[in-house]
């Protein structure tokens, strides 16, 4: 399958040529077709298959047909995103699959001054990549008017739910108007997010890629075991054992991802933290340090795992794991992307035993339970290491290399 055999125009296929994308990826094979037919689309895909293309090219297509027959005042496209990452990286992705079409677009979110978004949009757009909140924030002050609208696009939509943001998003659509095309992506299909969907797509063509929930094929799992105190030396120990040299590390708290910071910068580690406390400036700074890899380890918390977008990315690191199941497939779905293999390794305190049990619901028997070496300065003296090992389980599976 080529972007020709989907009917992709010229001055888009060479833009794609030119980013180095010649096939098309399973979700947008599927999408595509339908998003240019004018139909409504409820995609469900893990992080990493394309989705931005998926409704990006087809938008940029329909869109330059639609200036051909004359250019209207207003602006046409919506897309809302769930983080500030996201929402730059899906900017990024108009300019440069829309290169040589004469579309104007912009991203507004918060965090920074308005004052450069809305010179922006005083000069007019035609695609607007938007967060949220700084969104409702816009219009509220009458910068920003959505009756021009005939392209909706709510990407992520979980993620925007897990964040709160289900009330603004409700505020934002009574805005838009009824006669429109909607696409509406979602990593994972709770309740909650199935009643929103059948709400506001009228007859979707529903695509999907993948089972529900599930990690990329191409990343290896491995899950060590060890206390809380211990983690920074197995850190240590794990980066020198893979030879590891740029790594994406999840923590749960912003004060955690700081603290480990500091300490890797101790050991002589260049890291440097993303989390919300960060100001706009800050992350950026740190994002394209870590893509330039000039910093060798990103330390985030989840409000990263669905919005860093790096080339090629072989290990992404939970030294903390997630409360909740299907935030792990995120955080390890930014290894293993576009078909190229990673490998996703994680540390399990006793604490976070009740975790990973959920997280071995959702990804089955594909884990490898690694050694764990003991460090001078464990807790676990001998006469610990019964109540330790009752912490952990009473089944052997958890020792040595083997397979959940």
């Amino acid at each position: 399958m080529t972007f020709e055999n989907l009917n992709i125009i010229p001055p888009i296929r060479e833009a794609l040529s030119k980013q180095g994308y010649l096939n098309p990826t399973p979700i947008q094979e599927k999408a595509i077709p339908f998003i240019l037919e004018g139909k409504d689309v409820f995609g469900c895909a893990q992080t990493g298959t394309g989705k931005t293309a998926a409704f990006a090219l087809p938008i940029l297509q329909l869109f330059h047909a639609k200036q051909l027959k004359g250019k209207t005042p207003g602006i046409k496209a919506l897309i809302l995103a769930p983080t500030r990452e996201l929402a730059i990286q899906i900017g990024e992705s108009f300019t440069d699959y829309g290169a040589n079409i004469n579309v104007k677009h912009t991203v507004i979110f918060g965090g920074v001054s308005q004052g450069n978004q809305t010179r922006a949009l005083q000069q007019g757009v035609d695609i607007l990549i938007a967060t949220p909140g700084r969104l409702m924030d816009l219009m509220n002050q009458g910068f920003v008017k959505l009756h021009t609208i005939e392209f909706f696009v709510l990407d992520e939509v979980d993620r925007m739910l897990d964040m709160g943001f289900i009330r603004d998003i409700q505020k934002i659509i009574t805005k838009l108007p009824v006669k429109r095309q909607t696409v509406f992506f979602s990593a994972t299909v709770p309740p909650e997010i199935k009643k929103l969907a059948n709400g506001l797509l009228t007859n979707p063509v529903s695509v999907q890629v993948a089972s529900i929930s599930a990690p990329a094929e191409a990343v290896k799992q491995s899950m060590y075991f060890a206390e809380k105190q211990d983690k920074k030396d197995l850190l240590k120990f794990v980066l020198e054992k893979e030879n590891i040299n740029h790594a994406l590390v999840f923590m749960r708290t912003k004060h955690g991802a700081n603290k480990l910071v500091k300490d890797l910068v101790k050991f002589g580690i260049s890291a440097e933290a993303i989390h919300g406390n960060k100001s706009q400036s800050a992350r950026q700074k740190a994002l394209e340090g870590f893509k330039n890899r000039t910093i060798k380890l990103l330390i985030a918390t989840d409000i990263a795992s669905r919005g860093i977008d790096v080339d090629k990315l072989t290990h992404v690191i939970n030294y903390e794991l997630p409360e909740v199941a299907e935030t792990y497939i995120h955080r390890i779905g930014r290894t293993g992307r576009a078909g190229e293999g990673g490998a996703a390794i994680s540390f399990c305190s006793s604490e976070e035993k009740a975790y990973w049990k959920d997280i071995l619901k959702l990804v089955g028997n594909v884990v490898i339970v690694e050694d764990t070496p003991k460090f001078s300065n464990a807790r676990a003296a001998e006469h610990d290491e019964p109540e330790r090992k009752r912490n952990f389980s009473n089944n052997r599976r958890f020792s040595g290399k083997r397979k959940f």
